[in-house]
């Protein structure tokens, strides 16, 4: 494993090549860290699913029975956690990356999935690179497998909750969670959930997925008087939101919440639609990005 930072004038980021996971983004407000995602774990081994940020390849969050039928060819999945019977956010989060290049304000990280537990086998790649306020991460698949099959992208960031957080990222519809985190019905957004305007997280279990965003999104912390803007790629026309809860989560208080950018549906593989899963032949790729640009009100002193 192998762990890299950049930085500049404004932002700071700490990221590793097991995951291609960030452990650290912050932003500079005179001799203050303003973190601008969760903060890491202090134990010496850092999974990524503790991390503040991981890539969704070859796809996002699970699959109906490890299960799916793509041309007339059944394939499955082996689970990829001790925890959740679904192979779960594809493989990117649980693969040692390569870091393929790095200067003070970029880095590149590169892997191979030869379809270990997977019918996928494909090249990935991620880039992490500061420009003023704003990171951008883009990510690329690759498919290096005999015949084509359906592809998708994301990002799995955790966001700091304070009492004084608001979310503002409109969507036009919600998928109802059922057995197995799995989404059961597709719903107009309830009101608690409605996040055309400003509003606060409810503190209570969320885990549903989104239809309909137009890719805009504002977090907002008035208590350390930060923002963050995030803005993403077409291609990412949904996003998962997930609170957790401290029954599910030992030790959890409310304090960080996901929210997952994401080119398809949870389970898009068994919907009919494809729920925008895109068709990749061998040799054709997928990529998209996603920028993050912080506001800090000092400065603007």
């Amino acid at each position: 494993m192998s762990v890299f930072t950049l930085e500049n004038e404004w932002l700071g980021l700490q990221a590793s090549t097991n995951g291609a996971a960030i452990w650290r983004f912050f932003a500079k407000s005179e001799s203050d860290r303003i973190p601008l995602m969760r903060a890491p774990t202090t134990a010496d081994l850092r999974p990524a699913a503790q991390s503040a940020c991981f890539p969704l390849v070859p796809f996002c969050n699970r699959v109906g029975g490890n299960r799916f039928v793509y041309d007339g060819a059944a394939y499955a999945l082996t689970p990829n956690t001790d925890w959740d019977q679904h192979y779960l956010h594809g493989d990117g989060w649980t693969t040692e990356w390569r870091l393929a290049e790095h200067t003070r304000s970029r880095a590149r990280v590169v892997m191979r999935q030869d379809g270990a537990g997977t019918p996928y086998r494909y090249d990935a790649a991620q880039t992490f690179a500061l420009d003023g306020s704003t990171l951008t991460l883009s990510l690329e698949v690759v498919n290096r497998g005999a015949a084509a099959l359906p592809f998708g992208l994301g990002w799995h960031p955790y966001f700091p909750l304070t009492d004084s957080t608001t979310l503002r990222a409109p969507a036009s519809a919600l998928w109802l969670e059922g057995a197995g985190w799995l989404p059961t019905e597709r719903v107009a957004v309830p009101a608690d959930l409605d996040f055309t305007i400003a509003r606060d997280l409810p503190r209570r279990w969320v885990n549903n997925g989104f239809e309909g965003w137009d890719g805009a999104c504002e977090i907002a912390w008035p208590d350390r008087r930060a923002r963050l803007k995030l803005d993403a790629d077409r291609l990412f026309g949904r996003y998962f939101l997930f609170v957790s809860d401290p029954k599910f989560e030992a030790g959890y208080n409310y304090e960080f919440f996901a929210f997952e950018p994401m080119s398809h549906s949870a389970n898009a593989h068994n919907l009919p639609d494809g729920g925008g899963l895109r068709r990749l032949a061998p040799g054709e790729s997928l990529r998209g990005e996603i920028r993050l640009t912080a506001e800090l009100d000092s400065w603007r002193r």
